[in-house]
């Protein structure tokens, strides 16, 4: 069981960087659009990918990650201090998808104040979570 529950949790959070790497991309080129088919299209993708993927993608992995913890109980977490770092992570990265929730919600509403490379610099910040939460979770360095 606790095999499975950590692969769906592995599946779930490639399926959820997947969403957050890709929204930003959207938005990149969203922001460079000015012809109203392309703007109506773009909200569209965007909206979808968010609500429709990347926040249930986010939603399953948190719960497969708590499940896990549950399992491996509370003297475990205690002692993981490589998860706490890892904990910290996953609160950036769930502020980081709200925000994109956020930036969703300003596309749809022809509001957006920023350019391209705005976005093409956001579209990094996850790259440094995921490979600091991998390297956390494999080496167990702490």
């Amino acid at each position: 069981m606790y095999l499975w529950l950590k692969a769906f949790h592995v599946i779930f959070m490639v399926t959820w960087f997947a969403g957050l790497f890709y929204l930003p991309r959207l938005f990149v080129y969203h922001s460079m659009a000015s012809d109203s088919i392309g703007l109506a299209r773009f909200k569209i993708m965007e909206r979808k990918l968010f609500y429709g993927i990347t926040t249930p993608a986010g939603i399953a992995t948190i719960l497969c990650g708590m499940w896990l913890i549950g399992i491996l109980g509370h003297e475990w977490l205690r002692k993981a201090h490589w998860l706490h770092l890892k904990l910290c992570l996953v609160a950036l990265l769930i502020a980081y998808h709200l925000y994109l929730g956020k930036l969703v919600s300003i596309f749809a509403n022809d509001q957006n104040q920023h350019s391209h490379v705005f976005y093409r610099w956001l579209n990094e910040l996850p790259v440094a979570i995921l490979i600091a939460a991998v390297v956390l979770a494999v080496v167990k360095p702490l």
